[in-house]
């Protein structure tokens, strides 16, 4: 890619996803894991720590998108747009984890999985690591998998 179609001299996906991330990205599905299926917990606590988790995690992919969108010059404004939505979702879906848990837990489960046709998006323009998908796929499977379990648990 070049300057002329708005992308930064830099090119994002030559630079792959390291070793360190998946890990740390596959650790990151420890809280949920033990939120939606550890029976010691209690449904009501782990619902709980599962909706303030799945809560943060889509925030912080909306958080990644306006990282990545800070190397457009052309087009930044729909990315940047894009990557508000995920925490505008999450408060409003953790707001209504308080009238009801088990609808909060699935909807936020559903949330995290519909962030994959941005990151698809993202790696098709380059604007991605080239193995970006190798490590949302799983993650965001995983991790709205996991919540929507939690929501069906807390039922």
């Amino acid at each position: 890619m070049s300057e002329a179609d708005g992308h930064s001299p830099i090119e994002i996906a030559a630079f792959p996803v390291g070793r360190t991330a998946f890990a740390l990205g596959f650790a990151g599905l420890l809280p949920q894991i033990a939120a939606a299926l550890l029976p010691g917990l209690g449904y009501s606590f782990g619902g709980v720590i599962a909706v303030g988790y799945a809560a943060l995690i889509l925030s912080f992919l909306g958080g990644m998108w306006w990282g990545l969108a800070m190397f457009l010059r052309l087009g930044q404004g729909v990315l940047v747009t894009l990557a508000v939505v995920p925490s505008l979702i999450a408060g409003a879906l953790a707001a209504f984890a308080f009238v009801h848990l088990p609808s909060a837990l699935v909807a936020l489960g559903s949330a995290i999985l519909l962030t994959l046709p941005v990151d698809r998006w993202l790696t098709t323009r380059g604007l991605a690591p080239a193995n970006w998908m190798s490590l949302r796929i799983p993650l965001s499977v995983g991790l709205g998998s996991l919540t929507i379990i939690a929501g069906v648990l807390a039922a």
